[in-house]
């Protein structure tokens, strides 16, 4: 009997933090996570912008250690508020509060 060959092709995994490389694009993607999202899907946001930034340079620059960094955004995670603020900040981010329409 002869080898049989078939072509394989290699699917990657989506992941959208490698289309997070614009300013403009994170903040649309962060404000529609807090405008139509659950919170959990705000963490993961927050998660997905601070793997397209770099998990090292956002625990230097918000003061959390990396480990801490990964817990605060894991899923199911309940961070503290001034947890995701810290992120926020280093992202160089911010929430602002509007009016909602009745």
């Amino acid at each position: 009997m002869g080898e049989v060959h078939k072509n394989q092709a290699t699917i990657s995994e989506f992941d959208i933090s490698d289309y997070l490389d614009d300013d403009e694009v994170i903040t649309e993607y962060l404000n529609t996570a807090l405008e139509e999202g659950d919170n959990d899907d705000v963490l993961r946001a927050i998660r997905h912008v601070a793997k397209a930034v770099g998990i090292a340079a956002i625990s230097n620059k918000s003061g959390l250690s990396r480990s801490n960094l990964h817990k605060a955004l894991s899923d199911g995670a309940k961070p503290q508020f001034a947890t995701i603020m810290k992120v926020l900040r280093a992202l160089g981010r911010d929430i602002q509060v509007t009016p909602r329409d009745a």
